[in-house]
């Protein structure tokens, strides 16, 4: 959990974590990646497909409305920093280290 842990850094609402979304993937899921996570997604970048789906899978491997998730940077490119509207990193980890199968 403490390397999940140390993806997050502060933001001015919450936690923020940063992503690389590789879209028109065969899959759709994260994983650990040299700085951050990696998104898969099969959604094309167009029309925001991708950061839509990016929002509603974080939403749902941290159990967060997805409301309070934002694309904060990089709305336009495949390298993003999305910020989460959470106070406890430790519950953010812990949820984001189940959703990569990486703590049971």
């Amino acid at each position: 959990m403490e390397e999940v842990k140390r993806l997050f850094f502060e933001g001015r609402k919450g936690w923020r974590i940063k992503v690389y979304v590789r879209p028109r993937s065969s899959r759709e899921g994260f994983e650990l990646g040299e700085d951050g996570l990696v998104f898969y997604t099969p959604e094309p970048p167009i029309g925001g497909r991708a950061n839509a789906a990016l929002i509603k899978a974080l939403s749902r491997a941290l159990r967060v409305p997805s409301s309070r998730v934002d694309i904060v940077y990089g709305i336009r490119e495949k390298s993003k920093v999305v910020e989460i509207m959470e106070k406890d990193v430790d519950v953010l980890a812990e949820r984001l280290s189940r959703a990569l199968g990486l703590e049971r």
